[in-house]
């Protein structure tokens, strides 16, 4: 009655996956768990929980995840379903769709936003997903 589906091995170990600094990939990432990048990646990424852009990291390509930081260089289209934060020494071009969004002084921000707080669904790995209203 009570019985709870069994986590995945990743889940169990809290942990991240991680592309280290001196790594350039070029081809799209599919991940359903959390990542980091400090290396650079020219294609798409694609998550179901949060990137993490380092301050040595940079993509080029668009971003569909569900929260991110970003501390590095990004140029292309991004779209967060939940909050996007932006650090001081980031540098963001292209176009952004988020429900939230928070920018730290001296950041980079030449993009276009649309902060969409109240749309019902965003696409990830092909299926829709229902956002929280906020």
């Amino acid at each position: 009655m009570f019985e709870k589906s069994p986590k995945s091995y990743t889940d169990l170990l809290g942990k991240t996956n991680r592309i280290v600094e001196g790594t350039s990939i070029k081809g799209d990432i599919n991940s359903p768990a959390d990542f980091r990048l400090d290396g650079h990646l020219i294609g798409n990424f694609q998550s179901k929980g949060k990137i993490v852009i380092g301050p040595a990291g940079s993509v080029k390509g668009d971003i569909l995840c569900k929260s991110a930081d970003i501390e590095g260089k990004f140029e292309g289209k991004i779209q967060v379903l939940e909050i996007l934060n932006v650090k001081s020494k980031a540098s963001i071009i292209g176009e952004v769709i988020c429900g939230k969004l928070s920018v730290e002084p001296g950041a980079d921000f030449s993009a276009s936003c649309v902060m969409k707080t109240n749309v019902k669904q965003i696409t990830i790995d092909g299926q829709s997903k229902p956002e929280e209203a906020n």
